[in-house]
């Protein structure tokens, strides 16, 4: 939700943005509802994760000390998608009827420790 909400203020915020800024936005826009509908959810989040990191790191290197808010909720919502990245799509999503939901099998017989 956050990509598409950071793509569309970017759309309707800047009339004379350059073209790459309205490429930029629209990708986003795109990976936000990829991920909100539950499509190619890993490669959307992985996506999506690698530009809020580089977001971050970005925010972070140009804020005075003390204002470095808005590079924390970066970093936090890349830590989201990696999370996101692991988890997989939920049941209810668009990955898990074309590809069936996701069943971890746990095997009952004991295992020995070495310790």
């Amino acid at each position: 939700m956050n990509a598409i909400s950071q793509g569309v203020c970017v759309l309707i915020g800047h009339n004379q943005a350059a073209p790459t800024t309205w490429a930029l936005a629209l990708f986003a826009s795109s990976v936000g509802l990829l991920v909100m509908v539950g499509l190619l959810t890993p490669c959307a989040c992985v996506i999506a994760s690698l530009g809020y990191l580089v977001k971050g790191v970005v925010l972070f290197l140009q804020a005075a000390a003390g204002q470095h808010a808005n590079a924390f909720a970066a970093f936090d919502l890349a830590a989201i998608s990696i999370t996101l990245v692991l988890l997989g799509p939920g049941a209810f999503s668009v990955d898990a009827r074309l590809f069936g939901p996701r069943e971890i099998i746990i095997p009952s017989g004991r295992r020995s420790h070495p310790f």
